[in-house]
């Protein structure tokens, strides 16, 4: 296949218009979905309790898999004594996942949820890329507070939630 989105089958072939034989029509399904060229039976299927073949089922298995993490993050937040300021703060440079605060602190928190740590923590993949874009993201946010709301007098910080099997653990001031 060329760029683009790949061109769906019609209800009824047309002359000279492409179709797709039923092996390509999961090709596009992402990460780890195979098509035709790939594996054998079961091949690029998630194949855990509650989770369908990759396609949409596979990225909302993902996102809601990244959602639970997220909530497990904040509670343990919350059971800490931390207020939760905003969750999925997003602007078009990125998204910060939770800013919480406890007394003149206020912490950015990067949450990585996996199902499994066979691919290693997901502290592991907060890369120094992501650490940067979390600064300025962080920066951003700081810069919309009204004065009011005592942004000079807070203490910054920067977490990572690794979220693996159900299991939290925190790493603050990580970076």
């Amino acid at each position: 296949m060329t760029g683009g989105p790949p061109e769906r089958a019609p209800a009824s072939p047309s002359p000279g218009v492409p179709t797709r034989a039923p092996a390509e029509l999961h090709a596009d399904a992402g990460p780890g979905a195979r098509g035709a060229a790939g594996g054998g039976a079961g091949a690029g299927l998630d194949v855990r309790a509650g989770a369908g073949a990759r396609g949409n089922s596979g990225s909302d298995h993902r996102r809601a898999l990244g959602a639970k993490g997220e909530s497990l993050a904040a509670q343990w937040y919350e059971d800490n004594g931390y207020e939760i300021l905003d969750r999925n703060w997003r602007r078009r440079e990125g998204e910060v996942d939770l800013i919480v605060r406890r007394q003149k602190t206020v912490v950015f928190c990067e949450v990585k949820t996996r199902s499994s740590d066979r691919f290693g923590s997901g502290a592991e993949s907060v890369l120094e890329a992501k650490q940067r874009r979390i600064r300025r993201l962080a920066a951003r946010w700081l810069s919309e507070l009204t004065p009011a709301s005592g942004r000079a007098r807070v203490e910054v910080r920067f977490d990572v939630v690794s979220v693996t099997a159900g299991r939290v653990e925190v790493i603050e001031d990580a970076f």
